[in-house]
C-alpha cells in the first residue's frame, strides 16, 4: 500500500512537470467548469465543505473524482506546501493515476 501511494504520488509529480496539473481551489474550479479536468483528487484533510463542492461539480459533469492522501502530500507531490485539491488536465496521465488509486 505504501508503495502504491508512493506511486501514485511519483504520476502527480510527472504530471506536475508536464504541466498537466491544476491545483488549489481557483485553478481546479476553472479546470472542471471549462472541462478541461480528467481527474480530481481531494485531500482526505480537506473541509467537509470543499469535499462536497468537488463531488458535486464532478459528478454533474462526470469527471471523476477521488478522496486520497494529505493536503500536504498532495502539495509536496507536485512541488507546493500544501493542496487539498488537484485536477490532471491530461487523459492519458489521469487514466494512470487512476490504475494507481484503484488498486489502493
Amino acid at each position: 500500500n505504501w508503495i502504491i501511494m508512493n506511486m501514485t504520488l511519483s504520476i502527480l509529480g510527472i504530471c506536475k512537470k508536464a504541466g498537466k496539473i491544476k491545483s488549489g481551489s481557483y485553478q481546479v474550479e476553472e479546470a472542471v467548469k471549462m472541462e478541461n479536468a480528467f481527474l480530481v483528487i481531494v485531500s482526505e484533510d480537506a473541509s467537509e465543505n470543499t469535499k462536497k463542492k468537488y463531488r458535486n461539480m464532478c459528478e454533474y459533469r462526470q469527471i471523476p473524482i477521488y478522496t486520497y492522501s494529505t493536503s500536504y502530500e498532495l502539495g509536496h507531490a507536485i512541488g507546493q506546501e500544501s493542496r487539498a485539491v488537484v485536477a490532471v488536465i491530461d487523459k492519458k496521465l489521469a487514466l494512470m493515476v487512476m490504475d494507481k488509486l484503484a488498486l489502493r
